[in-house]
């Protein structure tokens, strides 16, 4: 393909990719990446990888300690830019995020919406919805919608529940619960959210707290989210909130209905963070054009 440059993101660090590139003399540039020092690259068996980490011509980091990590192994040319996804979920306030039949649904009452759910995440939710006063909506988008799991999702709950792919806009506002049987409609339904649940936290792997938090609402999560940097940042600035059980669960979601003024100050917390550290995108590409002239 004769590239001038090439670009790898986070962890996309490939030996053959790397070796190849070096041998055709094409530059190639890493964004967005994140280091710890568990990883293999600062591991005294870690050489192979050491060397392919190496053959980068630039480095744009999300934080300070990455930066310190590649310097403890003779990387000097990093530069710490940030995230580039904080610059796609501030996108997301620009466009259109109405949806008809959150409107209906909503009907001005407080919306609970919980994203990319997965069982551990619904064990919970599923029990505090059946016993939480009828004063709230609630949406569930789980990360997997075969139709086995969701009809028995579903059945699950002893609220007025319907799904998405049966809805009907004329009386949705008589629901509860309404469950996401489709894909593509999550980030947009945040938008109709006061509260959001962002699953993963407790089995697979934290889904993306970020299209959420845009949106200036509290975020809560399982208390697995080590190694997500803007997570681990927003639960030190109280703005992303980890929960163990059942138990915590409802005291939390509690403390967030009894308090606007506290639910409000949360949600801002998340907003100004992204606000705050968004422009990576800009910084990196001003820096690759000065390569490729």
């Amino acid at each position: 393909m004769h590239p001038d440059i090439a670009v790898f993101v986070k962890y996309e660090i490939w030996p053959n990719y790397m070796k190849a590139l070096e041998k055709n003399k094409v530059p190639a540039v890493l964004i967005s990446a994140l280091f710890n020092k568990n990883q293999i690259y600062f591991k005294a068996y870690g050489g192979f990888m050491r060397s392919t980490l190496r053959k980068f011509s630039n480095y744009f980091v999300q934080d300070e300690n990455s930066k310190k990590l590649l310097e403890s192994i003779g990387i000097k040319n990093a530069h710490v830019s940030g995230d580039t996804r904080l610059d796609r979920v501030s996108e997301i306030l620009d466009r259109d995020n109405t949806l008809d039949f959150m409107e209906a649904f909503k009907n001005d009452k407080i919306c609970f919406v919980a994203g990319s759910t997965w069982p551990e995440d619904e064990a919970i939710l599923i029990d505090h919805i059946n016993h939480a006063p009828k004063n709230l909506k609630y949406v569930l988008a789980p990360h997997t919608i075969k139709k086995d799991k969701i009809l028995g999702l579903a059945g699950a709950f002893t609220k007025k529940t319907t799904l998405y792919s049966k809805i009907d806009s004329n009386n949705l506002r008589d629901y509860d619960v309404l469950i996401i049987d489709t894909i593509g409609l999550l980030t947009k339904i945040y938008s109709y959210a006061d509260i959001a649940y962002v699953g993963g936290g407790f089995s697979t792997g934290l889904h993306n707290t970020l299209e959420p938090a845009v949106f200036g609402i509290p975020v809560i999560i399982g208390p697995n989210y080590d190694g997500f940097k803007e997570a681990e940042d927003l639960v030190k600035q109280k703005g992303i909130s980890p929960i163990k059980d059942q138990w915590t669960f409802g005291e939390l979601l509690k403390k967030f209905l009894d308090s606007p003024d506290y639910r409000k100050k949360t949600g801002e917390i998340n907003a100004t963070y992204i606000s705050k550290n968004k422009g990576a995108s800009q910084e990196i590409m001003n820096h690759i054009k000065e390569l490729i002239q």
